[in-house]
């Protein structure tokens, strides 16, 4: 009795394996041996742009950065702005880093995630007569701008020498109002929808 059970125990087993075997094709399970390599998982890293090769820019170039929103944050985008050589002065300079501003960011950049509150009309000139030497004058008043747009144009400012006066961007508009001193710092660039603003500037 106790060999006809052990006769039957192998084939138990066999018939057990290829019922497992069954199974597993059936559930469409494919058993290897070699690793399979997905690869990575793709990804997209927002507000990075690649470094231009300064190697093409033309001649009475200008490298500059602009900030532009992205993550509602301002973020450094490298701009070539083309300037005549015989006329850089700083008054240039402002309008050239303006029409950067206002104009719609391409499609790469886009596509990365920036984007641009500047009025597309918007323009900018110097100062008046009683102004700060410094001033800047824009055809809207300061104020009446989104916080966001006034952000982007101090902060790219700023990164000019020739358009801080003493740490500050002074910008006034059309009216009477004295130009205001205004300041980039790090909160404005992580919160550009406050401005820190100085107040008017005393004239010399």
């Amino acid at each position: 009795m106790r060999s006809e059970r052990r006769g039957r125990r192998p084939t138990a087993m066999v018939a057990a394996a290829a019922l497992c075997a069954v199974l597993a094709a059936g559930c469409g399970i494919r058993t290897t041996s070699v690793p399979v390599d997905a690869g990575p998982a793709p990804s997209r890293v927002p507000c990075a742009m690649p470094a231009p090769d300064a190697s093409a820019e033309p001649r009475q170039s200008l490298s500059a950065e602009i900030y532009l929103v992205c993550n509602s944050q301002l973020v450094t985008v490298d701009r070539t702005v083309r300037v005549q050589e015989a006329k850089s002065d700083r008054i240039t300079v402002a309008v050239a880093l303006l029409d950067e501003l206002r104009r719609e960011p391409p499609a790469s950049e886009r596509q990365a995630g920036f984007s641009t509150d500047v009025p597309s009309a918007l323009r900018v000139s110097g100062p008046r007569a009683g102004d700060p030497k410094g001033a800047l004058r824009l055809s809207e008043q300061p104020e009446d701008l989104t916080p966001v747009a006034l952000a982007q144009i101090v902060c790219t400012y700023t990164e000019s020498e020739p358009l801080v006066h003493e740490g500050t961007v002074m910008l006034g508009g059309p009216g009477a109002y004295a130009p205001r001193g205004y300041l980039c710092t790090a909160e404005t660039k992580a919160s550009p929808k406050a401005v820190p603003t100085l107040g008017a500037v005393r004239l010399p």
